[in-house]
């Protein structure tokens, strides 16, 4: 998931909120799936028939993590379209979009303190990150700076230097443990928490807040920093990871140097500034990330006086042949004369940060986004719909993938605006649509992680209430009863949800997500929980076949750019 939920809040088993507040009709008279076939689907999903694990292990253990344009993604876009043909899906295929950018792979690591005593050191290169010169040695330096004029007294010092640029974390003792599940309280304070009049908005969160500020804040003088390593020959920059303790590290992509932006739009709209630009090439250094345990130690010995010699082996390959990158697309045709031609859609991202098997972000939405269609296939039930899986690329880069694709099929915010629209709300200019617009129902998505499904995030339709609580009410014993009207962000139902499509993502409970796994080394199969899989793979399936099965489609919201 690229962007954490800034807000979360949730209304639980009923919404007070009339059904024509927000939505532009009443919505269709409710469908509801026959019950033997709701059990049918719950005996298939939650039985020994599932191949939801299988296919996690398979791209989490057998093909790894799956940065974008990556060997490994190639090879995770290829199996799961295979895979998916395999079990008799129609029109498997991959779909390019982009250019995107330059592919990288991590060939060679090793990090380990050599003076005055010698120790292996917790870390991880950052992605795009270049390659160091072999196995260097060097002197170990701390940037101490909180101003771009602390940076000068460093000047004539860096030269081959392996530069720490960030200040020690204070790590606690974890008293109560990092596993959570929702409780009814915990559901019943945030629903009173709940502010329907932000209900209509577009998800995404404000640009001009205070965190986005501070954030811009530090971005833009880690890149005035970057300038300087670069200008004075620094041999590797290392960060502290940004959470996490027991040799957790959290880590993303590297550093480029530059012009420091000033707003979240300049950050995401600068040509040349991504990493995976083969123009930022010469504006890196090797760049890493550390745990925090060994670089709290690094800093405590130097402010003891020692003097720390490094030695790093970073090698990477980055791979041009390609610039393109290809979501994972295959379907359910539609049986109906009158619907096969109307859409329903459901997938996640495939591609994951590189420090790990990428389990809770995002393989686990993936597998069960193909487990949930594996189950339709299975019980051989025929759609009037046609139901279309799509597992997107770019999304921890932007959205990219799912961007590209709801541009291409169904429409896009006039004079565009990219991943910087799609974050803060989609934009304000009107809609263009294509033809299929109209013939979109909805799209569910899965990226929260391995907890599993509490409801549904309605993004501000409200005239979609009745109709999920009528679906979720099959599975309320399971633990799946609550809806609400607030935005979720992050991840790839923004895409469809930012020109006005029905987009959802399914409320989650957290485990383990934000503190052990979420970009971090950590995210391995180890980590997923087998039954909330198998759990959400069958509430996800029975949401998309009631989709595919209603007279209508699923009621759209009332935007504040109305779509024309």
């Amino acid at each position: 998931m690229l962007v954490r939920k800034l807000t979360i809040a949730f209304a639980v088993y009923t919404l007070l909120i009339p059904a024509f507040a927000f939505a532009k009709t009443s919505p269709p008279e409710i469908y509801t799936a026959p019950p033997e076939v709701i059990e049918k689907i719950k005996k298939e999903g939650m039985g020994k028939n599932s191949k939801v694990m299988n296919t996690m292990s398979y791209l989490t253990d057998v093909i790894g993590g799956r940065l974008t344009n990556s060997p490994n993604m190639k090879r995770a876009n290829e199996w799961t379209r295979d895979t998916m043909a395999k079990w008799g899906m129609q029109n498997a295929h991959l779909e390019a979009w982009g250019p995107f950018g330059r592919g990288w792979s991590l060939k060679e690591f090793s990090a380990q303190a050599v003076y005055p005593q010698s120790f292996p050191l917790i870390a991880f290169p950052k992605a795009w990150s270049p390659s160091t010169k072999g196995t260097i040695t060097g002197p170990v330096v701390h940037l101490d700076y909180k101003t771009e004029e602390d940076l000068v007294k460093y000047k004539g010092t860096l030269k081959g230097a392996i530069v720490l640029i960030s200040r020690p974390r204070k790590l606690k003792a974890d008293f109560d443990g990092m596993a959570k599940r929702f409780t009814d309280k915990q559901l019943l304070t945030m629903a009173n928490a709940q502010d329907p009049a932000r209900a209509g908005r577009r998800g995404g969160f404000d640009p001009n807040s205070a965190q986005v500020k501070a954030f811009l804040k530090n971005r833009a003088l880690t890149v005035k920093a970057m300038n300087m390593l670069i200008a004075e020959g620094a041999a590797v920059m290392v960060d502290n990871s940004s959470k996490g303790s027991g040799g957790t590290v959290f880590v993303s992509g590297a550093t480029v140097a530059g012009d420091p932006p000033k707003t979240l739009q300049d950050l995401f709209n600068r040509a040349g500034a991504n990493p995976w630009d083969k123009a930022a090439e010469n504006k890196m250094i090797p760049q890493m990330t550390m745990a925090s345990e060994d670089y709290n130690r690094l800093m405590r010995m130097l402010k003891h006086g020692e003097k720390i010699s490094m030695k790093v082996n970073i090698q990477t390959q980055y791979q041009d042949e390609d610039l393109m990158g290809y979501n994972t697309i295959a379907e359910i045709p539609g049986t109906d004369p009158g619907l096969k031609d109307e859409i329903v859609m459901l997938g996640g991202h495939l591609d994951s940060w590189h420090g790990s098997g990428g389990a809770t972000d995002n393989a686990s939405g993936c597998a069960v986004a193909m487990e949930a269609a594996r189950i339709l296939m299975a019980l051989k039930l025929k759609p009037k719909r046609t139901i279309r899986v799509a597992l997107w690329s770019g999304e921890e880069q932007g959205l990219h993938g799912s961007q590209a694709y709801v541009k291409k099929h169904f429409g896009e915010i006039e004079g565009g605006g990219g991943f910087f629209a799609r974050i803060t709300g989609g934009g304000n200019g009107k809609i263009i649509k294509k033809p299929a617009y109209e013939k979109f129902s909805a799209y569910y998505n899965m990226d929260n992680g391995t907890g599993k499904f509490r409801g549904v995030y309605l993004q501000g339709n409200s005239a979609a209430a009745p109709i999920f609580r009528a679906w979720l009410q099959p599975f309320n014993k399971m633990g799946a009863s609550t809806l609400t009207l607030n935005n979720t962000g992050g991840t790839d139902h923004l895409s469809f949800d930012g020109i006005g499509l029905p987009g959802f993502q399914f409320i989650q409970d957290p485990i383990e997500y934000s503190p052990l796994t979420h970009h971090s080394n950590q995210d391995n199969y180890d980590r997923i929980q087998a039954k909330d899989m198998k759990h959400n793979a069958t509430i996800m399936a029975a949401f998309v076949y009631q989709t595919a099965m209603m007279d209508g489609k699923i009621p759209r919201k009332v935007s504040a750019n109305p779509a024309s």
